[in-house]
């Protein structure tokens, strides 16, 4: 007597799952592949038709640089330095100032945007002087640093500082203004202390709001630095591109600033390590559902 084996039947909607998933998995494939490209092809275009325009005669190389230009600056800073040193140590001062000047203000704007944001009665105190000190023209404040504080990493650090504390200030106060305040309510009504609700509700839901001001703020950093090296330094690459000015050599002032465009993307891409890294616990964003 022969037993029937019999198979089992596959469950409903496997096979549509599957085939969804992989239809996905080619979309987000062909997303990505058309993104490189992009990327590839874009600064081909600008540079080839910067270089092209130049060549000709369209736009006036002596002006604009040209690519083949500023390649060669490039090529000659860091093989043979600068009049202020080797374009290495430029590069690593014109950082260390905007390091410095990034943590001061991310730190102070922290401090006082969560105070401020939970605190209405010295929100309302504060508000007039914090906008009259946020209309002041940077540059004036750089000079009068560079004039009190002398041509060290101080003054530098300190007009970074300020630069990146209106950022990150103003994205931790709405941080603050955004949490729900029915979530708050709650809290305090299950006995929490102030220092409990700040601690558990409102800073991780300001959380988001400081980290996505850190990508901007760092870019900030470096305009400050930079700057306060223009109206005067011993080291930095504000000083190589003053210099750079100062002999209508535009090749190197656009090397220079290519430069610290590399800086600057390193440091972007720091930050959103650390921004997976602290928001680990926050469920993507429409945003970034899509682009997953």
């Amino acid at each position: 007597m022969s037993t029937a084996v019999s198979t089992p039947a596959p469950f409903p909607g496997t096979d549509s799952e599957d085939s969804a998933q992989v239809t996905a998995r080619r979309a987000r494939r062909r997303r990505a592949e058309l993104v490189w490209l992009g990327r590839i092809v874009l600064p081909i275009v600008v540079l080839g038709g910067w270089q092209l325009f130049t060549s000709v005669g369209i736009v006036d190389k002596f002006f604009f640089g040209q690519p083949t230009g500023i390649w060669h600056s490039l090529v000659e800073l860091f093989t043979k330095g600068t009049a202020f040193g080797s374009v290495w140590l430029n590069i690593w001062v014109t950082i260390k100032e905007a390091i410095y000047g990034f943590f001061l203000g991310t730190f102070t704007g922290i401090i006082l945007g969560l105070l401020l944001g939970q605190n209405r009665l010295l929100s309302d105190i504060a508000s007039p002087y914090i906008k009259a000190l946020n209309s002041i023209p940077r540059i004036i404040l750089g000079a009068i640093f560079t004039v009190a504080f002398g041509l060290g990493t101080f003054p530098k650090a300190l007009l970074a500082a300020v630069l990146v504390f209106f950022i990150v200030f103003f994205n931790a106060f709405q941080g603050v203004r955004e949490v729900d305040p029915n979530l708050v309510a709650n809290v305090k009504i299950l006995g929490a202390s102030p220092f409990q609700v700040a601690r558990h509700v409102t800073i991780p839901s300001a959380l988001t709001w400081i980290i996505a001001s850190l990508h901007t703020a760092f870019g900030f950093a470096i305009i400050g630095a930079l700057v306060a090296e223009v109206l005067g330094a011993q080291h930095g690459m504000g000083l190589v591109i003053t210099q750079a000015q100062g002999t209508f050599d535009n090749n190197t002032v656009f090397a220079a600033m290519a430069i610290m465009s590399v800086v600057t993307l390193i440091a972007e891409y720091l930050l959103s390590l650390l921004e997976k890294r602290v928001l680990a616990w926050r469920p993507p964003s429409r945003a970034e559902a899509q682009a997953i």
